[in-house]
């Protein structure tokens, strides 16, 4: 005979871990455009479209095409074209990142920043140092991780895809936006 103890019955309890919310906004995108370029510079907005033919252009780069459009503004100083501004999110592990990157008139890129930070790791991507390392970059240069892009440990993936991302702008912005006034 078994003998049952009624109080040792234990029942079931769901655990439900629920992170801590993380995530910062660092920078409006009116702050970002003053930034990356000169006082009195007019920003106006482009609509992105890529053909069959750009698309290809796109891939042969080594661009992953992303799932999220970007934003992209032609920033005028004065009559003449200073660059171009590209608004556009990736994801980092779990969150998606914010990021703006400024590219000049002749292709190369201006500056990165970093908008908003969602994650509770991998925050050194806003470090200036890091972000620098893709100043001056164009559709020429490789632009890859771990080669002529800094790893940071312990944000690996903001790193790949922060960098995967600035590629596919370039790309882009070679694609599709070069050829215009």
């Amino acid at each position: 005979m078994h003998k049952h103890t009624p109080w040792m019955v234990v029942a079931p309890v769901a655990l439900v871990a629920v992170p801590p919310a993380w995530g910062a906004q660092y920078l409006s995108l009116e702050q970002a455009q003053q930034q990356m370029f000169p006082a009195g510079s007019r920003f106006e907005p482009v609509a992105l479209t890529a053909d069959a033919a750009r698309k290809e252009r796109i891939a042969a780069a080594g661009a992953v095409m992303s799932s999220i459009a970007p934003r992209a503004w032609l920033v005028r100083a004065g009559n003449s074209t200073a660059g171009y501004f590209f608004a556009q999110e990736v994801l980092g592990k779990q969150e998606l990142i914010s990021y703006a990157v400024a590219i000049d008139a002749e292709g190369k890129v201006r500056g990165v920043e970093i908008l908003a930070y969602r994650e509770s790791h991998g925050y050194e991507v806003r470090n200036p140092r890091w972000r620098a390392q893709f100043n001056g970059k164009g559709a020429s240069d490789p632009l890859r991780l771990d080669s002529d892009i800094a790893n940071i440990s312990g944000a690996t993936l903001s790193c790949r895809h922060l960098t995967d991302g600035v590629r596919y702008l370039i790309a882009l912005h070679q694609a599709v936006l070069s050829a215009r006034p």
